[in-house]
C-alpha cells in the first residue's frame, strides 16, 4: 500500500513518536525495500508509513507487544473489537466522545482543562485495580488504560503494578482514526512480531543487502520514561552492531538526539562522522517536561 503524502498516526499515541517527522525521515530512505526491520518499533509510526515487502518488528517491551498483537488480531473484524470496547466504556462509565458527549455541562465550566479527567477519574481507577488484580492481565484492557491515561503511556510500578493516573482524554475521533489507520494497514502488511533484546533480533535474521534496519533507540543524553534504562554501555552495542551491518553491506538508518539541554552526545557524534548524517526537525517531548526543546535531532544512514 503505498502512502505517498498522507501520514498515519499509530493508535498507541507514544509521546514524542515520529508521526510528525516521518515525512522527512522517510525522504531518506531508499524506494527498494524487501525487508523492513524495526529492533525499537515503539507504538509502530514509522512502519505504518513506510512501503516494503515484508516488516520484521520489535520491541523489548513485552506489553507494546501484546498490545500490537491484540489488535493485529482485530485487523479484519473491528467491529468486534469496537463491540469490546462498549462492553468497557459501559462497565466503566467512561466518556467516549466519539460517539457521544456525556460529560454534564457544570463539570465543563467548572474544570475547563480537565472536565475529562475529573469524569473518568472514577471509572479509570477502578479499571486499573481490576487489570492489577487480574490473574491473566488482558491486552485489551492495558490498550483501554493507555488511551485514558495520563499522557497515554504505559508505566508500571517496581511491584508490577500499571500505576498510571487518569488522563484528560478518552476516546475521541482521533483515536478511532487512527485504530482504523492501523487495522488497515495491519491486515495489508502483516506485519511479524518479536519481544527480544535489539541485538538479539538482530542476530537472529538472515539479513540481505535488500532489507533496512531501521532503528529509533531510546535517547541517551535525554530523559523519559522510555529512556531511564539506556546508558553507554547499551548506546556502544548499537553503534557497533551498526558497524558490523555495515561490514556485512546491510543498509540502516538510525535516528538520534545528539544536543539536548547543554548536553552532547559525543559518543555517538563521533562514530556518526563515518556515515551520512540528515538533520531533522524533531517534536522530542518529555514525559516530566512535555515542552518542545532546544535540541538537535539526527538521522544517520550507511547508503
Amino acid at each position: 500500500m503505498s502512502m505517498k503524502n498522507n501520514v498515519v498516526r499509530s493508535p498507541l499515541f507514544y509521546v514524542g513518536d515520529k508521526y510528525k517527522i516521518i515525512s522527512d525521515i522517510k525522504s531518506h530512505f531508499p524506494k527498494d525495500i524487501h525487508r523492513f526491520i524495526e529492533p525499537f518499533v515503539g507504538g509502530g509510526s514509522v512502519f505504518m508509513n513506510v512501503d516494503a515487502q515484508e516488516f520484521m518488528l520489535n520491541d523489548i517491551d513485552e506489553n507494546i507487544i501484546a498490545i500490537h498483537k491484540m489488535l493485529c488480531g482485530y485487523a479484519l473484524d473491528r467491529k468486534a473489537f469496537f463491540k469490546k470496547v462498549d462492553a468497557i466504556v459501559k462497565q466503566y462509565g467512561l466518556s467516549c466522545s466519539y460517539k457521544k458527549d456525556i460529560v454534564p455541562q457544570n463539570l465543563k465550566k467548572e474544570f475547563v482543562k480537565t472536565f475529562y479527567a475529573r469524569f473518568n477519574k472514577l471509572g479509570y481507577e477502578k479499571m486499573r485495580s481490576d487489570y492489577n488484580q487480574s490473574e491473566e492481565r488482558s491486552a485489551f484492557v492495558l490498550y483501554m488504560l493507555l488511551i485514558y491515561g495520563f499522557n497515554r503511556m504505559i508505566r508500571f510500578n517496581q511491584s508490577g503494578d500499571f500505576n498510571l493516573p487518569v488522563g484528560n482524554v478518552d476516546l475521541n475521533h482521533n483515536t478511532i482514526k487512527a485504530l482504523d489507520d492501523y487495522f488497515d494497514l495491519t491486515a495489508i502488511k502483516k506485519p511479524q512480531w518479536f519481544s527480544l533484546d535489539f541485538e538479539d533480533f538482530i542476530n537472529q535474521i538472515d539479513l540481505t543487502s535488500n532489507d533496512l534496519i531501521y532503528l529509533d533507540p531510546p535517547y541517551l543524553i535525554t530523559f523519559s520514561e522510555y529512556n531511564k534504562y539506556w546508558n553507554d554501555n547499551t548506546e556502544n552495542r548499537v553503534l557497533n552492531l551498526l558497524n558490523r551491518l555495515n561490514g556485512n553491506n546491510i543498509r540502516f538508518a538510525i535516528s538520534n538526539v545528539t544536543h539536548y539541554k547543554g548536553k552532547v552526545n559525543q559518543l555517538f557524534l563521533d562514530w556518526s562522522h563515518q556515515y551520512n548524517s540528515y538533520p531533522i526537525k524533531s517534536n522530542y517531548i518529555s514525559y516530566h517536561d512535555n515542552t518542545n526543546k532546544i535540541f538537535t535531532e539526527v538521522l544517520v544512514t550507511n547508503f
